[in-house]
């Protein structure tokens, strides 16, 4: 059936201009690191792609290596793209990212400019576009100057296969470091996208003052913990978890401490009229330093469920307090 989408998206989520610049974000953005690969179906990921943007989500992340396998998420995006959403690109911002590895060789991982472009035109072809509107370069290389990794990034922009550029994964003087490279060099970096919940929170580390000062803007990946921020946890381990499959959520992350402290934010979620996953989101979007929040969905109800968040937004200073001393 050829999709048409709602008339009234826009006025079901709230934007945020990103750090200093011109572009506003939805306050939840769709990421497409998993479920969307070779090995899902293709009519999920796209009633997942349309109920976002049903609901006023215009931005979707994605990087080189996203599948699996690798490659195959940026295929598949491309396809619905130009099936579904072909006259409706100039109310998306679509990124992507490049920074681990892609393909055999020297030159198919870390930072170089020889890696960086290569990867975004490979991109470009799978998505069948002309360019993104943000590339990210996806983690630090402790191994290339980060002068060369920057001027990759502002050559990307010069060359109009990117609007904007950010990164990922950096630290806060990493960070800063790389801002005033490309400050200087007149391509400023839009965005930074680090791993950011309720479990893991060194952003509050300094990061978040640097991207202040810079006028960079933030999204967080990660916002549930990989579900641990979720139900699925309150009973320890249920048959079938993600934990349970060893990937980057372990078992061994799941301590009777952690299961503790899950159950103890999900009586506070439930005093709210939410569900945990929908506090755990509201808690990040409640700093102002947080441009958008990115979340992923295996089902078009899930993405529904964690735009509801937007329902009950704010925190007492009572339930900050009673937050920071469950988490300890």
């Amino acid at each position: 059936m050829n999709y048409t989408p709602a008339d009234n998206r826009y006025e079901k989520m709230s934007y945020n201009r990103c750090g200093k610049s011109g572009l506003m974000l939805p306050a939840f953005s769709l990421g497409l690191w998993q479920n969307f690969g070779d090995v899902d179906k293709i009519a999920n990921c796209k009633e997942i792609l349309r109920t976002a943007f049903d609901n006023g989500i215009t931005h979707f992340d994605l990087a080189n290596n996203y599948g699996p396998p690798p490659g195959s998420a940026e295929t598949n995006f491309g396809k619905i793209l130009k099936e579904d959403f072909g006259g409706y690109r100039d109310e998306l911002i679509i990124s992507s990212k490049a920074g681990y590895t892609m393909w055999d060789g020297p030159y198919g991982d870390w930072g170089s400019k020889k890696y960086l472009v290569s990867s975004l035109d490979q991109s470009l072809k799978r998505m069948q576009l002309e360019y993104v509107d943000i590339f990210y370069h996806h983690r630090p290389d402790p191994n290339t100057p980060l002068e060369e990794t920057m001027q990759a990034l502002d050559l990307i922009v010069r060359q109009g296969k990117a609007l904007y550029v950010g990164i990922s994964n950096y630290k806060k003087e990493e960070a800063a470091a790389a801002f005033k490279i490309l400050k200087q060099l007149g391509t400023p970096c839009l965005i930074h996208q680090p791993k950011y919940s309720m479990f893991e929170r060194w952003v509050e580390g300094g990061l978040l003052d640097v991207l202040e000062e810079y006028g960079v803007g933030c999204i967080p990946f990660s916002p549930l913990a990989q579900g641990l921020l979720t139900d699925k946890y309150l009973k320890g381990i249920p048959e079938g978890a993600r934990a349970t499959k060893n990937l980057f959520l372990k078992e061994t992350d799941i301590t009777p401490e952690k299961v503790v402290k899950i159950n103890k934010l999900n009586q506070l979620a439930i005093a709210r009229n939410q569900t945990l996953a929908q506090m755990a989101l509201a808690w990040i979007l409640k700093d102002k330093r947080i441009t958008t929040v990115l979340i992923g969905a295996s089902r078009a109800e899930q993405v529904l469920n964690s735009i509801a968040c937007l329902d009950n937004p704010t925190f007492t200073s009572d339930e900050l307090a009673t937050i920071n001393a469950i988490l300890g």
